[in-house]
């Protein structure tokens, strides 16, 4: 009964922290060594501008600066943005809004001793935003108002739009743009993929592949009294049940990704008050993505039964209950003013209210295809259970139900990845679409052809879809605008299905009530800096 006392009260807490901002007042401590778990056995590369996944955000970003952030006192809020390396408030945009100006914090320095200036800035978001050959930039569509970013003297950077638009700061913000030394940079673009070296609150010290990395608080860092803790320790543990053992034994005091329903009950009940529970709605999609360049999956009548089989009302009732996925929704974060409603959802594809007329429509269009049913095809999946391996479970099984055989291939993260990005060997492939900022307009350039967007695994080229999106992107007008995001998403997932929505994810975190200053996001790729944490012995007596 006193864990289920401490769960109530704290989804109260978070409740008023999600709505007002606020939250009890504590004076931090300083020193301690924090351990946490990350969910996977590590991550594909070190290189974050080249990454989407929370395997390199988690370890890696205590040891690195970006030039802004979202504010890691109030988090839930996706437009309350705050300078990292830069100083003072936020700039407005000048000339019409299309120039932002930039001041650093002088003296800021890389881990290995050497200055940090605008020259390295520039080099950053010069790779990100126009990758050279051989660099993959995750999120270079991001950018396509920036026209250049200036340096005018060594504490000033200036960026320069094409046009004016109200999604650039909160690109801009994103957690995954490390800033890099040109110095490395300019020996090798591809030096960060294999090494670390930033100019964070944390120094990295060791990396023991699938085992654990860690680092020691930065003595030089730039924003004064921080950080609190003395050591972190990032420990990979794909299994839930290793990552739940950790956090129960007190070897680990937050796993920061999520848990599902039942996993955040159990731990309540075995540690009553020593665990806190936050929840809130996930900025993150899982999607199934057909290889377009694979016999059958290049004709769209074979994409639209994939789509028609799958019963996502349905799926959302059974599978919230023992994964962390919830909310049907389409390419916008569901609680957004540019999202579908339920009766525009039910218009496309894979949505309607009689699920037996969709299926009898996808066997018909199988027929019509032509589509081989004593073939078994390949489904790609990535290893992690929550909620890779049990929304990839459901899918081939909703597949099965229209004749459709599939054979899972899970892989762990690194070859996964190297399946999606290089040799392209799967038929159909889990995917997703995790953003850091609630930010739709950017947000949902994920599903851009694959030459504009390299993100976009499905390898589809198409100027109609490119065209839409570009038009809605310009769109000043938000109700105009989401007319336009409707006739985006309605060719993504209706009218050619270049990929599939499954659910939106519901994020429920517990960690160790020692374990302070943290406070919840829409997105597992936020407040992962660490320099605002501390530790409270005295929570455990």
């Amino acid at each position: 009964m006193q864990g289920i006392r401490a769960y109530a009260a704290a989804v109260v807490g978070v409740g008023m922290m999600l709505t007002t901002g606020a939250a009890i007042a504590e004076t931090p401590k300083y020193g301690g060594h924090f351990t946490y778990v990350v969910p996977a056995k590590g991550p594909p590369s070190f290189d974050a501008h080249r990454e989407t996944t929370y395997a390199v955000i988690h370890p890696v970003r205590p040891y690195y600066s970006t030039l802004l952030r979202v504010n890691p006192q109030n988090p839930a809020d996706p437009a309350d943005f705050v300078c990292d390396l830069c100083v003072g408030d936020v700039p407005k945009g000048t000339n019409d809004g299309k120039t932002f100006t930039f001041k650093l914090h002088e003296g800021v320095k890389f881990h290995d001793g050497t200055p940090l200036t605008s020259a390295d800035v520039k080099a950053t978001f010069d790779r990100i935003i126009f990758p050279p050959k051989g660099v993959s930039s995750a999120r270079k569509s991001f950018y396509k108002m920036v026209e250049s970013v200036d340096t005018p003297d060594a504490s000033t950077v200036v960026f320069q739009l094409k046009y004016a638009s109200t999604s650039f700061i909160p690109a801009l913000a994103a957690p995954y743009n490390f800033v890099y030394s040109k110095a490395k940079l300019d020996v090798d673009q591809r030096w960060y993929e294999k090494n670390i070296l930033g100019s964070g609150p944390f120094v990295f010290k060791e990396y023991q592949p699938g085992a654990f990395m860690t680092g020691e608080k930065n003595p030089d860092y730039y924003l004064k009294g921080l950080p609190y803790l003395d050591k972190i320790t990032a420990i990979f543990a794909n299994k839930e049940s290793i990552q739940v053992q950790a956090l129960r034994g007190n070897r680990a005091s937050a796993q920061f990704r999520g848990f599902p329903p039942k996993t955040r009950d159990d731990l309540v009940r075995a540690l009553g008050d020593k665990a806190t529970v936050q929840e809130t709605d996930w900025n993150c999609v899982l999607l199934a993505t057909p290889n377009h360049t694979r016999k059958p999956f290049d004709d769209v009548r074979v994409r639209r039964a994939l789509t028609l089989a799958v019963d996502r009302w349905g799926g959302s009732q059974y599978l919230s209950k023992i994964a962390i996925v919830k909310t049907v929704g389409g390419i916008v974060y569901p609680n957004h003013s540019l999202a579908a409603t339920k009766e525009e959802l039910q218009q496309m594809d894979g949505y309607g209210a009689d699920l037996e007329a969709s299926r009898a429509k996808a066997r018909a269009l199988l027929e019509e295809a032509g589509m081989d049913l004593s073939k078994t095809y390949i489904f790609n999946n990535r290893g992690v259970d929550q909620p890779y391996k049990i929304v990839g479970v459901w899918l081939i099984d909703q597949w099965r139900q229209i004749g459709l055989k599939f054979e899972q291939k899970v892989q762990p993260t690194g070859p996964f990845y190297a399946t999606l990005r290089e040799s392209g060997d799967f038929d159909v492939s889990i995917d997703f679409n995790c953003q850091s900022i609630v930010n739709p307009p950017i947000d949902t350039s994920k599903y851009l052809s694959s030459d504009v967007n390299p993100a976009n695994y499905s390898r589809v080229v198409d100027r109609k879809l490119d065209g839409l999106y570009e038009d809605m992107l310009l769109e000043a007008d938000p109700a105009k605008q989401r007319v336009k995001m409707r006739a985006y998403e309605k060719y993504v997932l209706h009218d050619q299905v270049t990929q599939m929505i499954t659910l939106w994810w519901r994020r429920t975190t517990v960690h160790r009530s020692h374990f302070k200053g943290w406070k919840v996001s829409p997105s597992h790729y936020l407040g992962q800096a660490l320099d605002t944490v501390w530790l409270d012995p005295d929570a455990d007596k």
